[in-house]
């Protein structure tokens, strides 16, 4: 079922349908969620409330984007204002006795390299955090976070610039051992 025999299934009201909706999407949306938020249970949080927001307003999707965009750009924004919300109520906590999984092909990282990675990444602005983690880490291209931000391409790549300077910056007495 293509995208848009899914979305007219899902907008009749057909159970066989919202389950495919679900499945089909949820791992791309928890990993988003996860790498942005840093944090599994508020992961887990931003993704039931990204499907119940994108099952709410299916019947305004325009199909200007693909649908995979269209539910990456609610995911961004539910993590990004749930991630202020904890934020500015000072609840957030990040631990990094399990960073998310991300495959390597070098050598291991040393254990601070991995840590002071993970805390440099979380230190970036949410733009440049956003745009790093979808391109870098998730694979998406600079049109498809372009489309999912509602930011022109070439900000998408002016932003993942800027976040892997800030990057390099941070972990630059690395650089002799990684180079």
């Amino acid at each position: 079922m293509d995208d848009q025999q899914l979305i007219a299934a899902v907008r009749g009201g057909d159970p066989r349908a919202e389950r495919e909706f679900y499945d089909r999407f949820v791992d791309r949306v928890y990993r988003l969620a996860h790498r942005l938020a840093g944090d599994a249970a508020a992961a887990q949080d931003y993704t039931q409330e990204t499907f119940v927001r994108a099952f709410d307003r299916l019947a305004q999707f325009r199909g200007e984007a693909s649908l995979s965009t269209w539910i990456c750009r609610i995911c961004v924004s539910v993590t990004l204002n749930g991630i202020k919300a904890r934020t500015s109520r000072g609840r957030i906590e990040v631990t990094m006795d399990e960073p998310p999984e991300v495959p390597t092909t070098r050598r291991e990282a040393e254990p601070d390299l991995k840590t002071r990675l993970h805390a440099a990444i979380d230190a970036l602005p949410d733009g440049y955090r956003t745009v790093f983690v979808m391109h870098d880490v998730e694979g998406y291209t600079h049109e498809e976070i372009g489309q999912a931000l509602e930011i022109q391409p070439g900000t998408s790549k002016a932003q993942l610039f800027r976040a892997r300077a800030k990057l390099r910056t941070a972990l630059a007495d690395f650089a002799g051992e990684w180079a």
